[in-house]
């Protein structure tokens, strides 16, 4: 009895394993395939691609190709175009500046100069003239306004560093020269410098004196002596 009953129950549990599984398979069969519902495979023959995309774009083989001849005329028309469009422009932007009215110039003031009392100390040699034509003091300097000029028929070069001053007790006193021309040309205009002194080495100095000569020839000399510089107290 007890070996037909453990047969039985064997059988039973058999039965119900079966069942199970059959079931499970079931449902999950009917799950995927309401799940795959609307999906479809795709379509891998390429003539069926060819003939989708020659009706998706029935304008590719109506292509037009423009010719090069056009292209370079459109080009040369546009660029005409533009080049007299600019010379309207620049037309219409010169009859304005002509129909203004132009202010007219006023000439300039001449004032007469004013000497210093003693000036201009002047110097003459070959034809060259210097002149000394007045002197202050600026800062820390002495400025002395120079005028040269060559009246002869060559020119005369010179090096400032052959001018020589010297104060009125012997001294030798250095300088420094602007606006002096390195060649006066000939029957040329007259020249406007400086020279600057520091005041340093000016001292108890009532007069100074410049000799300068031409440079490579030295042929001639000009001299400038008993140039005041005192101050007006």
């Amino acid at each position: 009895m007890r070996i037909n009953t453990t047969v039985l129950l064997t059988l039973i549990l058999l039965t119900l394993m079966l069942g199970a599984g059959s079931a499970s398979g079931f449902l999950g069969f009917t799950l995927g395939s309401m799940a795959l519902k609307g999906v479809n495979t795709p379509d891998g023959r390429p003539t069926t691609k060819f003939n989708n995309s020659k009706t998706n774009n029935p304008q590719q083989g109506n292509v037009a190709f423009l010719k090069e001849e056009d292209i370079l005329k459109a080009v040369k028309s546009r660029i005409n175009d533009k080049n007299q469009g600019n010379k309207t422009e620049n037309l219409e932007e010169e009859e304005m500046k002509s129909s203004k009215p132009q202010a007219t110039e006023k000439p300039p003031e001449v004032t007469e100069e004013t000497l210093q009392p003693g000036f201009p100390v002047t110097t003459e040699s070959e034809g060259v003239t210097m002149s000394v034509q007045s002197v202050r003091y600026s800062g820390g300097d002495l400025l002395l306004r120079v005028n040269m000029q060559n009246k002869g028929n060559e020119s005369i070069r010179f090096l400032y560093s052959f001018l020589d001053i010297s104060d009125d007790k012997g001294r030798t006193l250095s300088a420094i020269t602007e606006g002096l021309p390195a060649e006066l040309p000939a029957k040329g205009s007259a020249f406007k410098g400086t020279i600057s002194i520091p005041t340093a080495l000016l001292d108890d100095v009532k007069q100074i004196s410049l000799s300068l000569t031409d440079y490579p020839a030295q042929k001639l000399k000009l001299q400038l002596s008993d140039i005041p510089i005192e101050k007006n107290n």
